[in-house]
């Protein structure tokens, strides 16, 4: 047998690096297309499109690594099939499930080492192409530092720090701005549990304004709501928020456990948070599903036949997966269920495929 796996191993494998590899180009050219205005109209150098392609690759490599397990697995079952290696195989007495050892080993490696590698390496590398974007390309100035316990900007006239800032619903949260004065001292401070855009300017909740002399003596005043003028614009805030997805997951919870513990909504990151861990467990699911189609009756498939099925199947798949996510972060599910939801709906459907093969 241990010949037997190698060789499904074998055949596997080389179907997996040519679909892994085809996948990975084809969206750096449909990327590289897309982005090709911006890069003109920001006159950027050949040095710097370079730079944001080789770094956008761990990114992609994240997105096209399920679609190319669940492809290889159609391939390889279909090529034994097409070939009746199946049908010799279990004419000796060979289960098909025990053919389905190498692939489903394979898929769970394949499985732990994207959950590492987005742990480890995605995160950096979308940061990086974001910096190269903004900075390198478009020429924009960050003015700001993402920490874990306080997000700092710099403004035109004012220092802000905040606890994080609401993109969707463009609120800060526990907000803190000093104005300084032209020799650098404290002039006014401001400290609010919130500030809300409204229309074309600030609106302060529960804050303290706080004013300073000349001799630095604090003058106190408590409103609960009040409009403050500012030149900053919610676009400001956005450029440095940090999304989930330049976040490993331990980095994340501990983000989650932080705004938690002052009182912060934080449904939308624990969605993120469980499909950091969802989404690499399907390489497992797809690789189920993509062996059943293909030794579903003998002499099934054909290359042609199990590149549209698993067409079919990824895009279903990833369909699923952001309707959920977007339902969960917008609190209609909770977010272990809009995480996990389309792995359940696809293993229920791998399971049932797996256990009506004819072995």
């Amino acid at each position: 047998m241990k010949l037997l796996d190698r060789y499904i191993f074998k055949t596997y494998l080389n179907f997996f690096i040519i679909t892994f590899m085809s996948f990975i180009s084809l969206y750096m050219i449909v990327d590289f297309f897309q982005r090709f205005r911006m890069f003109l109209s920001n006159h950027a150098s050949i040095i710097q499109m370079a730079s944001y392609m080789v770094h956008s690759v761990p990114q992609i490599i994240s997105f096209v690594l399920p679609a190319a397990v669940l492809l290889a697995s159609l391939l390889t079952y279909s090529s034994l099939s097409r070939f009746s290696e199946i049908t010799a195989m279990k004419a000796n007495g060979i289960s098909l499930y025990r053919l389905s050892v190498p692939a489903l080993a394979v898929a769970a490696v394949l499985s732990i080492f994207l959950f590492f590698f987005n742990e480890l390496i995605t995160p950096a590398s979308i940061q990086e192409t974001n910096r190269i974007v903004k900075e390198d390309i478009q020429k924009q100035k960050i003015r700001g530092l993402f920490m874990l316990n306080k997000i700092w900007y710099h403004g035109s006239k004012t220092i802000y720090s905040y606890r994080m800032f609401d993109t969707e619903k463009n609120i800060l949260r526990g907000v803190t701005i000093h104005r300084m004065n032209p020799d650098f001292t404290l002039k006014t401070r401001i400290d609010a549990r919130s500030a809300e855009w409204q229309g074309n300017h600030w609106v302060f909740h529960d804050l303290l304004i706080t004013s300073f002399d000349e001799n630095q003596a604090p003058f106190p005043q408590w409103h609960k709501e009040q409009v403050i003028d500012l030149p900053e614009t919610p676009d400001n805030f956005k450029k440095l928020q940090k999304d989930a997805d330049m976040m490993g997951y331990f980095e994340l919870k501990q983000y989650i456990e932080k705004i938690r513990a002052e009182g912060y909504q934080v449904s939308k990151y624990l969605v993120d948070l469980h499909g950091k861990i969802a989404y690499p467990f399907v390489t497992f699911i797809l690789v189920i599903i993509g062996m059943s189609f293909s030794l579903r009756s003998e002499r099934s498939g054909g290359v042609m036949q199990s590149i549209g099925v698993g067409i079919v199947i990824g895009f279903s798949y990833w369909i699923v997966h952001a309707l959920l996510m977007s339902v969960g972060k917008s609190g209609v599910l909770p977010p272990c269920l809009a995480a996990w939801g389309s792995n359940i709906l696809f293993a229920c459907l791998a399971a049932f495929l797996f256990v009506r093969m004819k072995t």
